[in-house]
C-alpha cells in the first residue's frame, strides 16, 4: 500500500501538536522512566531498614507499593525485568520478601506460585550478589556468603590497580558506599512473619554459604583466592584478634572517613547521588551505618527526594524510577520537532533551548579524573547531576541548540562551544566515546567476585560515537582528526552480518540506526559496501508487517538479533539508518512500508502505543522503558522520511 503525503503530513501535524501541548511551563519535557520491580522492593527494604515506620511515610505508601508489586507478578507467580522477558530469580525473590515485609501472607496463593518456582530455580542460595546483599541486611543470608570489598580501597591512588575511578560512574558512585556496608555487615531485624526460611532448598542451616568459584578467567580466578585472604586478614585485623591492632584500625578508619566525606560531597542537589536509584539508596544505608540520623540534613534530603517527582504514583500504587531523564527526553523532542519542519525560531523550541542552556554543566566533576585539563562543558541526564554529565545528552543537545535560532544566539554559541571542546576532551584512545568517562576500559575490575550484576565498566559504545560524530560534524568538525579516529572506530566495530551493536538502546536496530547516519553526518560515501550491507542488514529484518523490533534477549542469545515485535521506536531507528543510506527500490520500499507501519498505528492525539522495553541500562541485566521514545523517535523520523521524498 502507497503512503499518501497527505497521511504522512497529517501524522507529523498531530504528533508535533502533541508535543506542543505537553512541554512543561519551564519549557522541558519528561516522560516516565520505567525499569524493573527491583526499584519498589528495594524501597520498601530501604525505609524499613533506615527506621523510617508507616508515621514517617506518606498515607498508604506500603499498600500502593505492594499493590505495584502485586500488579506487576506473573500469573506463574515469578517476576520479569521487562515484559515478555524471561522470570527472573532476583527480581522475584527481591520482590516477594518485600511483600512479606509489608504484611502481605505466605499462604495467599500469587504468594505459593512465587515461592514454589523459586525453589525450582534453586531458591535464594542462587540469587546474585546485589541480592544477597540486600537480604544480608535484613539477616535473610549470612555475611559469609557474600564478597568482601575493604574500604582502604577508597585510600588507592588513581594509578593503582582498582582504585576507585577504574569503575564506571554509576558502579563507583554505588561501590563507595558499599565499601562501609560490606565491611560494617550490619544486620536490621525483620518480623519473624517478614522471614524467608522458606525460600532455602536445603535450609537456612544446610546452605552452603562460599563463593563460588569462577571458571571463565585466570583474573576470576586471581580475586576470588583474594577474596579468601581479604576474609582471614578481616577476621585477624578486626574481628577480634588479640594481636595489637592501632595501625591496621586507624587506617580503616581513615578509609571509613573517607568513604564517608565522598558521599556526602557527591549528593546533588535534589538530595539523590549520581541521579541514579543504586548509589542514592546504598548511600543513604552507608550513611545509616555511619551514624547519620534520619533528621541530619543529607538523610533528609536523600529521603525527600522521593516524593519529588522520583516516582510514578497514583491513587493505588507507588513506583520509585531509576532515573529521571528530562535533559534526554527535552533534546530528542527538540530535535524530533526540528527534523519535522518546525521553524527553528518557533516559540517552543526558544523555550526549550533557554531552559536547556541553564543546565550545562559549568563545574568539576569526576570525569576530570580520567580526562585532566578538560574544561567542564557537558550536559547531564537529569535535573541534577553536576558530578556526571555525558556525551550522549552532551551531543544531542548540540545538534539541538546549533540549529535552534534564538533572539541572543551569542551565549547560545558560546555553550555549544564550550560542549564541542567537551566532547573533543572526552574522546577515548581508540577514538570512541564512553558514556561518562573517557578510556575507562580496565576489564579486571569486572572480574571481582562483587561485580556479579551489569556493567561496571564504561568503555566506548557505537551508539554513544555516533552521536557525538554526528553533532560534530553538525557543528563544523567532520573533516577533524577527532572525526577520522571516531569513524575508524566504527569501521571496526562493523559486524560481520553487517549491523552495530547497541549499547543504550535494544539492540543491533538502535545501533545501526545510530550509526550510519552519523556516517552520512560526516560527509561519508554512503554508496560503499559497507553501507550497503547494513542496509541489507536493516530490510533483511523487517517484519513482515513493516515495522521493526528486537527483543532484549538478545543481548545473551545473538538468534534474537533484529527479531521482535515490532515498536514505535525500534521502527523508527531502522528507518532512520536506511534513509542515511544512498537508496535502491528495495530500500525505498522498506522504507515505505515502515512509514505506512507508523502512520496506521498511531493514535488520534499523536501518540503511539509501545509497552515494550526497548533501551537498556545494562546489557543482560537492565532494561529501560522511556515513555516518549515512542512518540520522539518516530517523528523525528517521519519527518526525514518526508524530506528525503522531496516536494509534494
Amino acid at each position: 500500500m502507497s503512503t499518501s503525503r497527505g497521511a504522512l503530513d497529517e501524522a507529523i501535524r498531530r504528533t508535533q501538536d502533541y508535543f506542543l501541548r505537553t512541554q512543561h511551563p519551564s519549557g522541558y519535557w519528561l516522560g516516565d522512566l520505567d525499569s524493573n520491580v527491583c526499584m519498589a522492593a528495594q524501597y520498601l527494604l530501604l525505609t524499613h531498614f533506615l527506621g523510617v515506620g508507616d508515621d514517617g511515610l506518606p498515607d498508604g505508601r506500603r499498600r500502593k507499593v505492594a499493590n505495584y508489586l502485586r500488579r506487576e507478578q506473573r500469573a506463574d507467580g515469578t517476576w520479569a525485568i521487562y515484559p515478555g522477558g524471561l522470570p527472573d530469580l532476583n527480581a522475584t525473590v527481591e520482590s516477594y520478601f518485600a511483600l512479606k515485609l509489608a504484611g502481605v501472607s505466605p499462604d495467599d496463593p500469587a504468594m505459593a506460585r512465587a515461592r514454589e518456582w523459586v525453589l525450582a530455580a534453586g531458591g535464594v542460595p542462587k540469587v546474585r550478589v546485589f541480592t544477597k546483599i540486600w537480604l544480608a541486611l535484613f539477616g535473610q543470608w549470612d555475611w559469609r556468603g557474600v564478597p568482601v570489598l575493604p574500604p582502604e580501597m577508597i585510600l588507592l591512588p588513581r594509578w593503582a590497580p582498582l582504585n576507585i575511578y577504574d569503575f564506571a560512574a554509576w558502579a563507583r558512585a554505588t561501590i563507595v558506599p558499599m565499601l562501609i556496608i560490606l565491611s560494617e555487615r550490619p544486620t536490621c531485624p525483620v518480623p519473624d512473619s517478614a522471614r524467608i526460611d522458606e525460600l532455602f532448598p536445603g535450609g537456612r542451616e544446610g546452605t552452603d554459604y562460599s563463593l563460588p568459584t569462577p571458571q571463565d578467567s585466570r583474573w576470576g580466578t586471581f580475586f576470588h583466592r583474594a577474596d579468601g585472604l581479604l576474609r582471614r586478614a578481616e577476621s585477624l585485623l578486626f574481628r577480634g584478634s588479640g594481636f595489637s591492632l592501632t595501625p591496621a584500625r586507624s587506617t580503616r578508619e581513615a578509609a571509613y572517613r573517607a568513604a564517608e566525606d565522598w558521599i556526602v560531597a557527591h549528593q546533588e542537589a535534589d538530595g539523590t547521588w549520581a541521579g541514579i536509584q543504586p548509589p542514592w539508596v546504598y548511600s543513604l544505608i552507608a550513611l545509616k551505618v555511619r551514624g547519620y540520623p534520619l533528621d541530619h540534613p543529607v538523610m533528609r534530603r536523600g529521603l525527600e527526594a522521593f516524593e519529588a517527582g522520583w516516582a510514578i504514583e497514583d491513587d493505588e500504587t507507588f513506583n520509585p524510577q531509576a532515573c529521571v531523564s528530562p535533559v534526554w527526553d527535552t533534546v530528542l523532542a527538540m530535535n524530533a520537532l526540528l527534523d519535522s519542519g518546525l521553524a527553528p525560531d518557533h516559540p517552543a523550541l526558544v523555550h526549550a533551548a533557554q531552559w536547556l542552556l541553564g543546565k550545562q554543566v559549568l563545574t568539576a566533576g569526576d570525569w576530570q579524573i580520567g580526562a585532566p585539563g578538560v574544561e567542564p562543558g557537558g550536559w547531564s541526564f537529569e535535573f541534577e547531576n553536576d558530578f556526571y554529565p555525558d556525551t550522549d545528552d552532551t551531543a544531542e543537545a548540540l545538534i539541538a541548540l546549533s540549529r535552534v535560532r534564538l533572539p541572543d544566539e551569542r551565549h547560545k554559541d558560546e555553550a555549544v562551544e564550550r560542549g564541542r571542546r567537551w566532547l573533543i576532551g572526552m574522546q577515548s584512545a581508540n577514538g570512541g566515546w564512553g558514556a561518562f568517562d573517557r578510556d575507562n576500559t580496565r576489564r579486571m575490575v569486572s572480574k571481582i567476585p562483587f561485580c556479579d550484576f551489569g556493567e561496571v565498566i564504561d568503555p566506548p559504545s557505537e551508539d554513544v560515537t555516533a552521536h557525538v560524530i554526528e553533532a560534530l560534524a553538525l557543528v563544523g568538525d567532520g573533516g577533524s582528526g577527532v572525526v577520522r579516529r571516531g569513524l575508524r572506530y566504527l569501521r571496526r566495530q562493523h559486524r560481520a552480518d553487517g549491523s552495530w551493536f547497541g549499547r543504550w538502546g535494544v539492540n543491533y536496530v538502535a545501533g545501526t540506526g545510530s550509526v550510519l547516519p552519523a556516517f552520512k553526518a560526516a560527509g561519508c560515501d554512503m554508496t560503499k559496501r559497507r553501507f550497503r550491507r547494513a542496509a541489507g542488514w536493516l530490510t533483511g529484518s523487517q517484519n513482515a508487517d513493516g515495522g521493526w523490533g528486537e527483543d532484549p534477549r538478545s543481548y545473551v542469545d545473538e538468534s534474537w538479533a533484529g527479531r521482535g515485535d515490532s515498536t514505535p521506536s525500534q521502527t523508527a531507528w531502522g528507518m532512520a539508518g536506511l534513509l542515511a543510506v544512498d537508496g535502491d527500490g528495495a530500500i525505498a520500499d522498506s522504507l515505505e512500508r515502515g512509514a505506512q507501519w507508523l502512520i496506521e498505528r498511531q493514535e488520534e492525539d499523536g501518540q503511539w502505543l509501545e509497552p515494550q522495553f526497548t533501551a537498556t541500562g545494562f546489557p543482560g541485566d537492565f532494561y529501560l522503558k522511556y515513555d516518549l521514545y515512542r512518540n520522539y523517535w518516530p517523528l523525528l523520523t517521519l519527518g526525514r522520511y518526508r524530506d528525503a521524498l522531496g516536494p509534494a
